[in-house]
């Protein structure tokens, strides 16, 4: 039997963009062992896929030669190496077997952000970018979104939180306004600006993120219920199927909420589309700024390098209202 090890070990949206690809080899190769290697705490993100057949976690303060003998003991007879680190890289040579990963497109990348000239030539979305660590296994993406599989548990949870909170009986909008560095927040104001519109409109409302995200949150306390850092992967997850519409950054919730179905309006400052990382083929809105100085990092940064952050700033809150309207008629 053919043994498939897929590694990707962070972070929750690069994670998820890895089902459009399990799901394929799940179809193309139905008996292989799919063994998906990841970080414990991502584990939640793929632990009820039904295409994997098992999960390896790395553990907290695990060496990965300890890590590579239990990938080992599996016999494994192809790697997909879908992270491109150093520690993948060090499973490579470890690990005995036919290893392949994906272009990451560094110097192209770099090249757009240092110059601003766009040497991809076609936008290709990181989920499909995963595919060339597929090659010769007869695989393609089908077109369709990534998958965020939920246990029972999780959405009785969900179920829990929203009914102590009152936020059954209305439409819910779920809200996202953390992120890792500053300039792909979207201001406080505005977030507080869309939470009163948005209420005003008949939404109940309720905030998501992880304990990093509770002071981003804290603004929004007085229009919407805040879920940061109360709940789990899987149980955001819950929530955002429950929700009618998501409002997010360039975040990992965001593809949380295409994993499980839910509309997105996404807002884009510093980074762009040619990066990949665009809801992935599902029913969404981006909006964002057409401006000179975009793209300026790859992942975001502390502070705007042109002083204004306009790439953010400049999106009215009435402008995501409107595509929430859009999107949940």
């Amino acid at each position: 039997m053919s043994c498939f090890l897929l590694v990707r070990f962070s972070s929750i949206g690069d994670v998820l963009l890895t089902t459009p690809l399990v799901r394929a080899l799940r179809v193309r190769h139905p008996d292989a062992r799919l063994v998906f290697v990841t970080k414990q705490a991502m584990a939640p993100l793929v632990s009820a896929n039904p295409h994997l057949s098992e999960i390896v976690a790395l553990e907290p303060g695990e060496p990965v030669r300890a890590l590579a003998r239990r990938l080992a003991a599996l016999h494994p007879t192809r790697g997909l190496d879908l992270h491109g680190s150093l520690r993948s890289a060090a499973l490579r040579f470890l690990v005995p077997c036919s290893w392949r990963g994906y272009a990451k497109r560094r110097v192209v990348r770099g090249l757009l952000v240092s110059t601003k000239i766009n040497a991809y030539g076609r936008s290709v979305p990181v989920a499909e970018r995963y595919f060339e660590a597929a090659r010769g296994l007869s695989v393609r993406p089908d077109g369709g979104p990534p998958e965020f599989f939920l246990d029972a548990a999780a959405g009785e949870r969900a179920n829990r939180w929203l009914g102590e909170h009152g936020l059954t009986g209305r439409p819910l909008a779920v809200l996202a306004p953390g992120a890792a560095h500053f300039t792909k927040r979207w201001p406080p104001e505005r977030w507080v600006a869309l939470a009163q519109r948005l209420r005003a409109d008949g939404y109940a409302a309720a905030v998501v993120g992880g304990e990093d995200d509770r002071r981003a949150a804290q603004p929004l306390a007085p229009y919407a219920e805040i879920a940061t850092g109360d709940l789990s992967l899987q149980e955001t997850g819950a929530l955002l199927a429950r929700a009618h519409i998501l409002v997010s950054g360039d975040t990992g919730v965001m593809h949380m909420a295409t994993g499980v179905g839910t509309p997105v309006v996404a807002l884009f400052g510093p980074t762009v589309e040619q990066f990949g990382f665009f809801p992935y083929s599902s029913r969404s809105a981006v909006l964002q700024r057409s401006l000179d100085c975009r793209p300026c990092s790859t992942m975001g940064g502390p502070r705007c390098p042109m002083g204004h952050h306009r790439c953010l700033d400049d999106i009215a809150p009435d402008e995501v209202a409107a595509l929430v309207a859009r999107l949940v008629a």
